[in-house]
Formats: structure tokens, sequence, C-alpha cells
């Protein structure tokens, strides 16, 4: 089972997105993630179940927690 998510942290998924990134931040949480690319900057929404199936790691952290 997953840590809690919140906005700002940093995840590396399994796969890479098509601009070469593998680095996505999350902007929204709820039943679903928001996540946004680090480099191109695409936003997309994942179903938190998916989410936790595609994540590798957490990189950082959200800014003041």
């Amino acid at each position: 089972m997953m840590q809690d998510v919140a906005v700002g942290e940093v995840y590396r998924m399994r796969r890479q997105h098509p601009c070469g990134s593998w680095e996505w931040t999350v902007y929204r949480v709820g039943a679903d993630i928001g996540l946004e690319c680090r480099t191109c900057q695409r936003r997309v929404m994942l179903e938190r179940r998916r989410f936790e199936s595609r994540v590798r790691s957490r990189v950082s952290p959200a800014q003041g927690t």
C-alpha cells in the first residue's frame, strides 16, 4: 500500500513519457490523481489505483510538509 499523495510531490514513473521525461509533479489529489510532466507540462489524470501501479518512486516530497 502506498503512502498518502500530496500536491507538489514529484514521482518517477515506470514508463517514460514520449517527450523523454520520467518525472511527474502531482497537481491534484482526490479519487483521481492529477499529474504534470516536468519536461513538457502535459497534464493527465490517472485513477488512484492505476497511479499506484505505475509509480516507481517518490523523487521529492511536497514543499512545506
